[in-house]
């Protein structure tokens, strides 16, 4: 490694650092504040409160943004110290910087393939169990081999799927017991809505054991269950809580029980498709940071930081929405963000002075 790229790893490592603790700071002191009274209401011990902040956090969702700031943060103060023009003038290309760069990119790409893969899943999974039974005391609903079950008053309920795109239940089970535990009622559905504070279900089949097993079809059967799509959706199987592997095993599993799996297809392929931002960033901030001139460099280079993270964000979030909705294939709605902001990154590049 020459004396330029040990220089240019240890001044974006160190702006990467500031960065990244100073938006972790903003992010718990706001989210504290945010649910502090919560977790006083439900007396939850300061080391689980703790833990539960910081294992939610958006770590991994982080790194490009500061990545990008660190890169652009470092030129800029090398372009208004003249360090740029030093290094130019000496034969030093700006292809030669970006090699330099590309490598922090490529060693944050595996960062965020570790955390996703192994870190986060486990800490996500841990969170969602202190806000559900400790937090939110709301121990009735589990995930068991990724079905929902929720024990209500004198009921069981068993949930195959949970759409959190239009907010349905599919593959219903209901069990009702009577006060010594012996079963009442059965309904199996094939799909429920909420509406009007009642879940309205489909294509049900009921039998009454206290009527000597009679068994009646409901093409429509409203309901009043002892649960919402809100509460439904913070124990339902959620993407970030599983490995690339696990979430693709989990997609075969629903899409042969013949259940609709798009959203879970784009949450696949963005689970793919996003650690390579990190080396998008380099390309994109390099590029910015060497078409600027020295005296306006930092301040301009730290708007542009922050105006295209907040773009990549938003184009981001607008596709993932596309591909989820059906608008879009979910592999195309993974990958255009990714495209779009590599071309403009190669553009200002070959546009650099």
């Amino acid at each position: 490694m020459s004396i330029i790229d040990r220089y240019l790893t240890r001044e974006v490592a160190k702006y990467f650092c500031i960065i990244l603790a100073t938006i972790i700071g903003v992010y718990i002191i706001v989210d504290f504040f945010d649910e502090t009274d919560i977790f006083l209401e439900s007396g939850l011990s300061f080391s689980n409160a703790l833990f539960y902040f910081i294992s939610k956090m958006p770590i991994a969702e982080f790194i490009p943004a500061c990545v990008l700031l660190s890169v652009l943060v470092t030129f800029g103060l090398m372009n208004k110290n003249n360090e740029i023009v030093a290094l130019k003038s000496s034969g030093v290309s700006i292809f030669y910087l970006l090699r330099s760069v590309l490598g922090i990119g490529i060693f944050f790409f595996f960062v965020i393939i570790i955390l996703s893969e192994a870190v986060v899943p486990i800490t996500k999974n841990k969170a969602e169990s202190i806000w559900t039974k400790e937090a939110k005391k709301k121990s009735a609903a589990t995930l068991k081999e990724k079905d929902i079950w929720i024990r209500g008053n004198s009921s069981i309920s068993h949930i195959r799927y949970f759409n959190s795109q239009d907010k349905t239940i599919q593959g219903i089970t209901l069990n009702y017991f009577d006060n010594n535990f012996n079963i009442i009622r059965r309904v199996d559905s094939e799909k429920g809505v909420f509406k009007e504070g009642n879940w309205f279900l489909y294509d049900s089949l009921e039998q009454k054991f206290d009527e000597g097993g009679r068994i009646y079809f409901h093409k429509e059967l409203v309901v009043k269950l002892d649960f919402s799509p809100e509460e439904l959706g913070k124990v339902a199987v959620k993407s970030d809580t599983m490995s690339v592997v696990e979430l693709y095993n989990y997609i075969k599993k629903i899409e042969n029980a013949g259940y609709d799996a798009t959203k879970y297809r784009v949450d696949f392929y963005s689970k793919i498709a996003f650690p390579f931002v990190c080396i998008i960033m380099c390309i994109v901030g390099t590029g910015i940071s060497l078409r600027i001139s020295s005296k306006e460099s930092l301040p301009v280079n730290i708007v542009y930081g922050i105006g295209t993270a907040f773009l990549y964000w938003v184009f981001y979030s607008f596709c993932l929405s596309l591909g989820g909705g059906g608008m879009l294939n979910p592999l195309l709605a993974a990958l255009i963000p990714n495209l779009l902001f590599l071309f403009f990154g190669i553009f200002t590049l070959l546009n650099a002075d």
